[in-house]
């Protein structure tokens, strides 16, 4: 369901990635579009799953380590990095 990110979601993703690529128009649609993609792949509940994993992961002591090295969690950040390299292909 690639309608079900609300509209904060999108607009954080797309400021952020604007935030990393240049703040221009086309740079602003290319970002819209990435997201776009990257809601085809995973839901937004996935999507806030993998989003927790990766703030988590800096962490330090046992809790970090758990987010570092938990297969579950490596799995879905897999996910994530699968679902970005296909919008990076299709609209970057």
């Amino acid at each position: 369901m690639a309608n079900d990110y609300p509209t904060e979601a999108r607009v954080d993703y797309v400021l952020g990635c604007m935030a990393s690529n240049g703040n221009s128009y086309l740079t602003m649609q290319k970002c819209s579009c990435s997201i776009d993609v990257i809601a085809e792949h995973l839901s937004f509940e996935e999507y806030e799953q993998v989003e927790t994993v990766l703030s988590m992961q800096d962490q330090r002591g046992e809790l970090g380590v758990l987010f570092r090295t938990e297969r579950g969690m490596q799995d879905q950040l897999r996910a994530l990095r699968q679902a970005q390299a296909d919008a990076n292909l299709r609209c970057f």
